[in-house]
C-alpha cells in the first residue's frame, strides 16, 4: 500500500515543511491543496478552510509547479492527487489549473459537480447537468493528458460508490476516476466496501481515510435522538478500517490512501499514529 496526506489538513506548513514532515514519518506521497482562499478568510490566520502557508491556487500553480514538483521529489514523495475544489463547470479555472498541473506529471485533479444535493432540485436533473458539465471539463483536460477525479462526499450527488460510478461510467477510466472516501461514507452513503470497489473497477483511482464515530446529541421535541460525528483515530472509527484495507488488497488496488484527518492536534502525533496503524494492518 502507498500512503499520502492531503495538505488541506496542514494549513500552517509551507511546501518544504510539509514534505519534510511526511518524509520523516515514512509517507509515500502528498495530495497538494490548490485552491482559492475566500476573501473573508484572508488575514484571519492559517486554517483548514482558510489561508494556507503553501499559498497554492489555480492562479499561481503554473509558476510554482516546477518548484513544488522538485521539492516533493527531493523528499522522496510522489504527488498523489491535486486537492482542488473547483466545480467541473468552472472551465476557465480548470484550464488555469491544468496549465500548472501538467508540469507535475500524470496527476489527477479533483473536480466537483456543478451543484450539490440539498433536496431542492431532483437528483435526475442534477445528474444530467453533471454528466454534461464533466464532459466539457474532460475536453479541457484532454490536451494536457490529465484525468479528473470525483470524490465520494456528503452533500453531493455522489455520496456512495454506486452513485459515483453512475457518473464516471459515462466516460473512460483514462479520463476520470473516483476517490473512494471512507471517512465521508461514515456519515452518508455507506455501502459494503468490496461491493463498491468491485463496481468501480478501473475507476477506483484514489482513496481518502479518516476516522469518524457517532456521538449522541440533543433529542428533538418529537422524540428523535440526533446523532453527530466526531473525528477519531482510524483504529477507533465506526467503520472497519481493517476490512477496508483487506478489501482494497483483494481488488488489487494500486493507488494511494491519503490521510484526511481534520482534528486540531499536533501534526506529527496525529499523522504518525495513522500511518503506524495502517502499516500494522498490512
Amino acid at each position: 500500500m502507498k500512503y499520502s496526506v492531503t495538505s488541506v489538513i496542514l494549513p500552517d506548513l509551507d511546501v518544504p515543511e510539509t514534505c519534510q514532515l511526511l518524509q520523516e514519518l515514512g509517507y509515500d506521497g502528498i495530495e497538494w491543496r490548490v485552491r482559492y482562499t475566500k476573501p473573508e478568510a484572508v488575514g484571519k490566520g492559517y486554517a483548514f478552510w482558510g489561508e494556507h502557508k503553501t499559498g497554492l491556487s489555480p492562479a499561481n500553480i503554473a509558476e510554482k509547479a516546477d518548484e513544488v514538483a522538485r521539492i516533493t521529489a527531493d523528499h522522496g514523495l510522489a504527488i498523489a492527487c491535486i486537492a482542488a475544489n473547483l466545480r467541473c463547470d468552472e472551465l476557465d479555472d480548470v484550464k488555469r489549473l491544468a496549465d500548472g498541473v501538467a508540469r507535475m506529471g500524470d496527476v489527477p485533479i479533483r473536480l466537483g459537480a456543478p451543484k450539490g444535493y440539498d433536496r431542492t432540485v431532483p437528483y435526475p436533473v442534477l445528474y444530467e447537468q453533471a454528466v454534461e458539465a464533466y464532459a466539457k471539463a474532460l475536453e479541457v483536460l484532454k490536451p494536457y493528458g490529465l484525468r479528473a477525479i470525483i470524490e465520494i462526499h456528503g452533500g453531493t450527488i455522489m455520496v456512495s460508490a454506486s452513485l459515483a460510478y453512475r457518473i464516471v461510467s459515462n466516460f473512460s477510466p483514462s479520463e476520470i476516476g473516483v476517490i473512494y472516501d471512507v471517512n465521508n461514507m461514515a456519515k452518508d452513503g455507506f455501502e459494503t466496501f468490496r461491493i463498491g470497489m468491485e463496481l468501480l473497477g478501473d475507476y477506483l483511482q484514489h482513496c481518502h481515510a479518516g476516522g469518524w464515530r457517532p456521538v449522541a446529541k440533543e433529542r428533538r421535541d418529537d422524540g428523535t435522538l440526533e446523532w453527530g460525528y466526531d473525528g477519531c483515530d482510524l483504529a477507533d472509527s465506526i467503520l472497519d478500517i481493517a476490512q477496508f484495507i483487506a478489501d482494497l488488497r483483494a481488488v488489487d488496488y494500486q493507488g494511494f490512501i491519503s490521510i484526511e484527518d481534520f482534528r486540531s492536534m499536533d501534526h506529527r502525533e496525529k499523522l504518525k499514529r495513522q500511518i503506524d496503524y495502517l502499516r500494522g494492518l498490512e
